[in-house]
C-alpha cells in the first residue's frame, strides 16, 4: 500500500520500520525539531532519523490546520495514513483524505486507556495484561472503530521502559497484520463500547508524588509506572526525595503509626515507611543533586529520622 506515516517518539519507530519493509512510504510527518538537554541544542525526533536514513521525504509542520498542508497531503495520493504517537490532532479535513482512511497504533486494549499515557496507566493500575489496538481514527480521542487487537502480558515487576519497548515492537507487528486484512477486504470494523472506556491523560510532574495512605502494592505500581519520568517522589524536610523502588515489608507490625511515618532508618532494618496497608521497605532512593542508590548506601551519609512523616 501507498502510505503517509505520522509519528514522533521511539514508540513509533518499529511501526515505521515495518512499513518501510512491507509497503511504500511516500512521506513521513513528525514533530518539529526542538531544543533538548542542558545545552538546549536542537534535536530531531527518532522517527525523523529513521525516515531520513531510508530516503523518505520528511515534513514537520507545527499544525495540520492550514489549507496548504491539506493540499500537500492530497498530492501524495496515499491509500492510507498510519499514525503512531504523532502528537498532533488530525482535523476531519485530513482524516477524510486517504481512500482507506487514517488508522492509529494505540498502546492499550481499547476502549480501556484512551489518551496520551496508556502504558503508564496500565502499570500504575496494576494491570496484568495490556496490548496493541489498531483502529480507524475519527474526530474523538482514540474513539474510532477497532480493526485488530493483540494482548501482551505485563510482568509482575515490569517497569514502564521495558513495557514501552515491548509494546512498540508489537505495534510494528500488528500494523502489518491490520494492513494485510485491509488489502484483503477482511478487516473488522468493531465499534468501541464507551461505557467500558477509561482515559489516561498526559502525565504531569506532580503525578509522581507518593500518597503513603495508599496500599503498599499501589505505591509499588506507581514507582514502576513513573520511572524514569516524572519520577516517584516524596517530601522530607522541604526537599524532594525520589523513591525509585520499594517492596512490601511483610510481617512487620506498624500498629497505630500514621501513614508516611518512618518506622526504621538503619543499616540493619533498612528504611521502613508506614503505608495504608502495612509497611514498605525502600530499596532505591535519590537525594536532590545526587544519584540513585540503595537505601542502605543513602543512610550511610544521610539521616532520615524515625518518627518523621514523609509526604
Amino acid at each position: 500500500m501507498k502510505i503517509v506515516f505520522m509519528g514522533t517518539p521511539e514508540f513509533a519507530v518499529p511501526t515505521l520500520k515495518q512499513l518501510l519493509k512491507h509497503h511504500e512510504v511516500v512521506a513521513v510527518y513528525t514533530q518539529p525539531d526542538r531544543p533538548a538537554g542542558r545545552g538546549h541544542k536542537m534535536q530531531s525526533s527518532p522517527v525523523k532519523a529513521v525516515a531520513l536514513e531510508a530516503g523518505v521525504e520528511v515534513l514537520q509542520p507545527k499544525s495540520l490546520k492550514k489549507k496548504e498542508i491539506r493540499d500537500l497531503l492530497v498530492g501524495f495520493d496515499a491509500d492510507i495514513f498510519v499514525v503512531a504517537a504523532y502528537g498532533l490532532i488530525l482535523p476531519k479535513a485530513i482524516l477524510d483524505i486517504p481512500r482507506h482512511g487514517c488508522i492509529n497504533v494505540h498502546a492499550s486494549l481499547l476502549p480501556k486507556y484512551r489518551g496520551a499515557s496508556p502504558i503508564h496507566a496500565a502499570i500504575k493500575n496494576g494491570e496484568a495484561t495490556t496490548g496493541i489496538t489498531i483502529m480507524y481514527m475519527d474526530v474523538g480521542i482514540d474513539t474510532g472503530d477497532m480493526i485488530y487487537k493483540r494482548k501482551l502480558a505485563i510482568n509482575p515487576d515490569e517497569r514502564v521502559g521495558s513495557l514501552h519497548d515491548r509494546l512498540a515492537t508489537l505495534g510494528g507487528e500488528c500494523i502489518i497484520e491490520a494492513l494485510a486484512q485491509l488489502e484483503a477486504g477482511t478487516a473488522a470494523r468493531i465499534p468501541q463500547d464507551d461505557a467500558e472506556s477509561s482515559y489516561a491523560p498526559i502525565i504531569q510532574k506532580t503525578d509522581g508524588l507518593i500518597d503513603w495512605s495508599c496500599s503498599t502494592e499501589e505505591i509499588i505500581n506507581l514507582t514502576r509506572a513513573f520511572d524514569p519520568w516524572p519520577g516517584p517522589y516524596t517530601m522530607y524536610n522541604g526537599q524532594v526525595i525520589k523513591i525509585w523502588q520499594i517492596e512490601d515489608a511483610e510481617g512487620i507490625s506498624s500498629e497505630e503509626i500514621s501513614t508516611g511515618a518512618v518506622l526504621a532508618s538503619d543499616q540493619t532494618r533498612g528504611l521502613l515507611i508506614r503505608t495504608g496497608s502495612g509497611v514498605a521497605r525502600i530499596l532505591e532512593i535519590q537525594a536532590p543533586g545526587s544519584k540513585r542508590m540503595t537505601a542502605k548506601d543513602y543512610l550511610r551519609g544521610r539521616e532520615i529520622r524515625v518518627g518523621e512523616v514523609l509526604g
